[in-house]
């Protein structure tokens, strides 16, 4: 399997690229409610509330994923320019949508 490179800056010094498009990951994730319960107590405590700390990087690397295989299905080398979008929808529920442009490293 091929590594594909991911980056947030919008060109590879060094590399000419051919674009190939736009790809994008999105997740929605929610959490477990007695685990919700547990974050809840945790909150009025202070601190960091490590649960929800799990949930968002779980998404944000779901959300990755599902962009580089985008990306991979499409033919691309790499994807330039990525960005990140997180959006709590209601209460234990983020939304995720990681973007960015797809490339092709050429000669």
């Amino acid at each position: 399997m091929m590594i594909m490179l991911v980056a947030t800056i919008d060109n590879i010094p060094g590399k000419n690229v051919e674009i190939v498009g736009l790809v994008r990951g999105v997740i929605v994730s929610s959490k477990h409610i007695e685990k919700d319960i547990m974050a809840s107590l945790k909150e009025i405590k202070g601190g960091e509330i490590k649960s929800y700390t799990d949930m968002k990087d779980a998404a944000f690397d779901a959300a990755t994923e599902r962009m580089v295989k985008e990306a991979q299905e499409l033919g691309a080398d790499g994807i330039i320019g990525v960005r990140y979008t997180a959006k709590f929808v209601k209460d234990a529920t983020v939304s995720i949508c990681s973007y960015g442009t797809a490339v092709k490293f050429v000669k």
